[in-house]
This record gives structure tokens, C-alpha cells and sequence, in this order.
């Protein structure tokens, strides 16, 4: 069922839920008020009845011939019964009615009054005292024209409610023929999008209402797979790239020497390119699958040095400084010990922490590469800086992402990721990471860890 559809069944069964009840609280209000007011007519009319039978001794003859005319106005002697102690009628022609009964009698004795509804007959009875004795004046008056009004009432109210669902139902379809159009629009334009385009965001309707807000969510949502498409054809065009170079080295080196015999000595060093393009390539799987777990992670966090940690990555990447004509410098500027300390997943943050350094090494050029750690405002803060070759402006706002590598490059081995794992693993451990460069002025990279408490 569309929305449209739903839209006005529930507006036709609010409307009409509504009306039954509305309807049914007036009717039976009307039903008893118009009740009420037969029987207080009746009421009137056994007074009535009971002076004129009753008080004929004891009144002006003027007074009774007045009280006769209304008498003879209002009601028939043979729908009036005045029944005397022995409850027998001694006024009135309404003999031996079957629906007043001994109870009847008796309640209107006891309660001075009472009235009932019997074969289409309104009765009422009062209690009257009188110097001839007690007695009891029932009247009673046909249900014709109640009933012939309640039956009007419902057929008007039928009728009404009748209309009232048809007019609400079309109503509903018009309106929701205005209220849905702008969600159609929507879904026209949502099919016009292709694969090729689907970056392509769609145009805001400047409304303010809950349309624009799901325009702004799709086209939210837009950007998101269209970067997750962009991912995955940089993941493809890393793999070919990547995997093909060291893959073409092992094939080409295996192929050579397998035209000939070799010395002892050629078949180590060719083990040994084979054994590096291998490790390569190992890390590159590492890296993509560690990567890809980052976000169900939940090793738990332990307390850990930092420096300590700075003088480990100093230990394992100082000989390859050196062979890059370099040096790493370490800088400690911290007073309060306690800030060296953080809970964290020492693994991760050593891998994190390892890529950044690498790369200042790669990039510095035979300039040395400063590691300093400060503090500022209770946080710890490390600055990762090198002089070397910089990164574009243009490529500084995509650097993090993966897979991406600058453009000034060069001939520098490299896969892509080191940088997006770290940011990851730095936010998995709510670090902020900042990268500053220039040109040929070198590149700096500074951590924030959270304030410590």
C-alpha cells in the first residue's frame, strides 16, 4: 500500500471512528432528553387528571370547567385509569391495561411516582392523596411520535456520517495528491541517478519542511557511497599497482634464472629480493586487513608509557635513518610524568605512531627528523616534523585518505595507508591529528592526546 493510499484510509477511519462516536454520544444524549420530556408531559397531564376526577367537589366551578378544557385538550378518558386503595379503577376508561401491573401500584405508592415504556406506550403514575382516599393516576400516550423523531435523527445522522466519509475521502486523495507530490518529485529525480553520477546531489527545494530534510539526508548519503565507490576503484587501481610491481619483480627474477644455472651467491641474492618483494606485499595484506576490523576492534585499552613508546620506534627505525642519510631527534619537554601515561592498545598506537615517523624519514632528505613531546593546557602533545619535500595544498586535504598518495612522490615506495590507518587508530583512541606543510619547507604532524583527568 502506497503512502498515499495509507494516508487516506487512516484519514477516512479517523473521521469516521470519530463520527460513529460522535454521532452515538448525541444520539442516545437526544434519546433520553426527548424521553425526559414525554414523561414530564405525561407527569403534567396525571396532575392534570387527578384534579380534574379528584378535586371536582372541592373547586370553583369556574376553576374545574378551566381545568376540564385543558383536560379535554391534552388527553382521552380512555387513557387515563385512577386507581383507587383496592387498586381498581374508579376514574377514567383505561380498564384492565395488561402493561400496568400490581408493581407498578406499589412503586408509584412508594416513590410518588414512576414511569416505564411498554407496546409502544409511554406510562406514567403518581401518588395522590385526596379526602376520598389514596390514589394512584396512571396516564399513558403513544411512542408514535418519538419514535418517528428518533427515526429521523438517525437517518439524518446516517446520511451525515455517510457523506462525511465520502467528502473526507476524496479530500484526503486531493490533499495527499499536494502533500506527496514533492516526495514524488523527489523519487522522479532519485531514479534519473545512474552509477556514473551518482555524486550528483539533488536540488534542495528551499522548504524548510521534512522534504528538505530528507533531500539533505540523501544527499548525504550520496556523498558517502559515492566515496565508498571512489574507495573501492582506488582499492582496484592500488591492487594492480602495487601488488603487480613486486609480483613482476619475483616472476622476472625466477624466469631469468631459470634459463641458466647460477653460482650459489646469485641464488642468496635473488632469494633475498624475492624474500623483501614477499614481506611487501605481506604488509600491504596486513595493513588492508587490520584496516578493515578497525571498527569492531575491541581490545581492551591498558596503561602505557608514551616515551616509551617513541623509544621504541626510535630503536627500530634509527638504522634506516641512517642509511637515508638521516637522523631522528627526540625532544622531551614534558614536566609532569603523569602525562606520559595513557590507556590505550599499545600495538596500535606503536603501528600508528611507526607509519608517521617512517614517512617523515622517507620525505626528510638528509635533514634530520624532530619527535617532540609537550604539553599544553593538561593534554600531551607529540610533533612528528621533518624538512623535507612538503605536500600540496591540494593534496594536504586528501592525504588521509586511503590509498592516496601525493603527487610529488617521486619513486618513494609506498602503499597508501599508513597515514588513513593511523588517522584511524589515532580516532579509535579519540587523538586529534593535525598535518601542517609547506613546499620544500617539510611537514609536521601534530597529535593531541585527550585531556588527562
Amino acid at each position: 500500500m502506497t503512502l498515499r493510499s495509507r494516508f487516506t484510509l487512516i484519514s477516512s477511519l479517523s473521521f469516521g471512528i470519530v463520527s460513529i462516536i460522535t454521532s452515538a454520544v448525541i444520539f442516545f444524549a437526544y434519546y433520553d432528553s426527548t424521553k425526559i420530556f414525554y414523561f414530564e408531559k405525561l407527569r403534567n397531564t396525571a396532575l392534570i387528571s387527578a384534579i380534574y376526577y379528584l378535586e371536582k367537589d372541592e373547586l370553583p366551578k369556574d376553576r374545574h370547567a378551566q381545568i376540564k378544557k385543558e383536560y379535554n385538550h391534552l388527553i382521552q378518558n380512555n387513557r387515563v385509569a385512577v386507581y383507587n386503595q383496592n387498586n381498581e379503577v374508579t376514574f377514567g376508561q383505561n380498564l384492565k391495561d395488561e402493561n400496568i401491573k400490581l408493581s407498578h401500584l406499589q412503586t408509584a405508592r412508594n416513590n410518588k411516582g414512576v414511569q416505564f415504556m411498554s407496546d409502544n406506550q409511554f406510562y406514567y403514575g403518581i401518588f395522590y392523596p385526596d379526602n376520598q382516599g389514596d390514589f394512584v393516576v396512571f396516564v399513558k400516550s403513544p411512542n408514535d411520535s418519538f419514535q418517528s423523531q428518533i427515526l429521523r435523527l438517525s437517518i439524518i445522522m446516517l446520511s451525515v456520517l455517510v457523506l462525511g466519509l465520502l467528502a473526507i475521502y476524496f479530500l484526503s486523495r486531493y490533499l495527499s495528491n499536494i502533500v506527496y507530490k514533492p516526495i514524488s518529485n523527489v523519487v522522479k529525480r532519485i531514479n534519473t541517478v545512474d552509477y556514473n553520477n551518482i555524486s550528483t546531489a539533488i536540488t534542495s527545494t528551499n522548504t524548510n519542511d521534512e522534504i528538505e530534510e530528507l533531500i539533505r539526508s540523501y544527499n548525504k548519503l550520496l556523498g558517502r557511497i559515492s566515496e565508498n565507490v571512489l574507495l573501492q576503484q582506488n582499492f582496484i587501481n592500488y591492487v594492480s599497482h602495487e601488488f603487480k610491481t613486486p609480483l613482476a619483480a619475483i616472476s622476472g627474477n625466477l624466469e631469468v634464472f631459470a634459463q641458466k644455472d647460477r653460482t650459489p651467491e646469485e641464488y642468496r641474492e635473488v632469494a633475498k629480493d624475492s624474500l623483501e618483494n614477499v614481506y611487501e606485499i605481506e604488509n600491504i595484506l596486513n595493513n588492508l586487513l587490520l584496516m578493515s576490523g578497525m571498527t569492531k576492534l575491541e581490545s581492551s585499552h591498558k596503561q602505557m608509557r608514551v616515551d616509551e613508546l617513541i623509544w621504541k620506534i626510535y630503536e627500530k627505525l634509527e638504522p634506516k635513518a641512517k642509511e637515508k642519510h638521516s637522523t631522528i631527534k627526540i625532544q622531551l619537554q614534558v614536566t609532569r610524568p603523569a602525562l606520559l601515561e595513557f590507556p590505550g592498545n599499545e600495538t596500535l598506537l606503536y603501528l600508528a605512531l611507526y607509519n608517521i615517523v617512517e614517512n617523515a624519514i622517507k620525505y626528510s632528505y638528509d635533514k634530520p627528523v624532530v619527535i617532540t613531546l609537550s604539553e599544553k593546557e593538561n593534554r600531551l602533545s607529540i610533533e612528528v616534523k621533518d624538512e623535507g619535500r612538503g605536500i600540496s595544498p591540494d593534496d594536504l586535504v586528501k592525504i588521509s585518505e586511503t590509498f592516496y598518495r601525493g603527487k610529488n612522490v617521486d619513486a618513494i615506495k609506498g602503499s597508501g595507508i599508513g597515514l588513513s590507518l593511523s588517522k584511524s587508530i589515532f580516532d579509535h583512541h579519540q587523538i586529534i591529528m593535525k598535518i601542517d606543510s609547506k613546499i620544500n619547507e617539510g611537514t609536521g604532524v601534530l597529535l593531541v592526546f585527550p585531556e588527562h583527568v
